[in-house]
């Protein structure tokens, strides 16, 4: 059952966890030390350097179902990418091993049944490590690419969100087997029932695990991206514009420049002739001659040259 509460960055820490306990494993995830007394969300997240706003979303998701991430730019990729990485190795590393040791522990070594059930959690456990170890060596040094500003041209995030399967399939068939055909006796059943207990809250954890990959970390990385190409844009235009002005022999006269800043003043030819004390045709020419000297013929690319180079304010074009 959802907690409808929105948690805020005032609450205090200890009232997150007792509204919901299995936020004890995302604090984990997250790099939050256990200790922190009565501080704050807030205060607690500053202390491990972890970022508060992104934290809270995570939570906010997986306690309350609140989602509207899409376009929430506040989002930290880098914290998001050290839990989900986090996450990974707590799943990977101990509960996994753990289930495992439970399950061993509750059948007897001449248990053919339990035999059969401990290979079919062996290939879930494959299954899982397959699917997260694909994300770190894939999509994670992708993201953090992007982070630092390189480019990968052969992979993008919705490669892995089209491709990004559930994986609590098999353990609700585990389940299942467990509850409907493994005969015990009282010793054993007990065992059992915790380890059921146990696959279930994984399987919760798993579910959720996936839905805070598609619902905050894909988004995330879908603006990082969109960032990136902008970026991108920008940097040609502005190679292509100084190029355009240093490999060619020939420099701007300063009447050339004069039309220039009128052009991007939003001036017509007309204006521009009045302005300057010269002809219209006068004007037609020196354009043709800018659009040589400089290989840029659109007014926009113009305007961008004007800024780049100091000819104008920003504040005083035309947009």
């Amino acid at each position: 059952m959802k907690n409808l509460k929105m948690y805020e960055p005032e609450d205090k820490m200890i009232t997150l966890i007792k509204d919901n306990y299995n936020l004890l494993q995302a604090l984990g995830s997250f790099g939050i030390n256990l200790g922190f007394g009565d501080k704050t969300v807030w205060e607690t997240c500053e202390l491990n350097n972890v970022d508060t706003y992104t934290f809270l979303a995570v939570v906010n998701f997986t306690m309350n179902g609140y989602s509207s991430y899409e376009d929430d730019d506040q989002i930290d990729v880098r914290t998001l990418l050290h839990y989900l990485d986090a996450s990974h190795a707590y799943f990977l590393d101990y509960q996994l091993p753990s289930i495992r040791r439970q399950l061993a522990e509750s059948f007897d070594e001449q248990d053919s049944l339990g035999h059969l059930i401990l290979k079919f959690y062996d290939g879930y456990a494959r299954e899982i490590q397959r699917h997260m170890k694909y994300e770190e060596k894939t999509l994670f040094p992708y993201v953090t690419a992007l982070l630092e500003g390189r480019t990968v041209n052969d992979y993008n995030v919705e490669t892995f969100s089209k491709h990004h399967e559930s994986t609590d399939r098999a353990l609700r068939e585990l389940k299942l087997m467990i509850i409907k055909y493994i005969p015990s006796d009282p010793h054993s059943n007990n065992k059992l029932t915790a380890t059921l207990y146990d696959i279930y809250n994984n399987e919760e954890w798993l579910k959720q695990h996936a839905e805070v990959e598609d619902n905050i970390f894909v988004p995330a990385v879908r603006r990082l991206e969109h960032q990136q190409k902008q970026n991108t844009v920008t940097r040609n235009i502005s190679t292509m514009v100084f190029k355009g002005g240093q490999d060619n022999s020939e420099a701007l006269s300063d009447r050339e420049r004069d039309v220039i800043i009128s052009l991007v003043q939003g001036m017509s030819n007309k204006e521009i002739a009045d302005h300057l004390c010269i002809s219209t045709n006068t004007v037609i020419t020196h354009r043709r001659n800018i659009a040589r000297k400089l290989q840029i013929h659109s007014p926009a690319g113009l305007t961008i040259y004007a800024i780049v180079n100091g000819l104008v304010d920003i504040s005083a074009v035309k947009l």
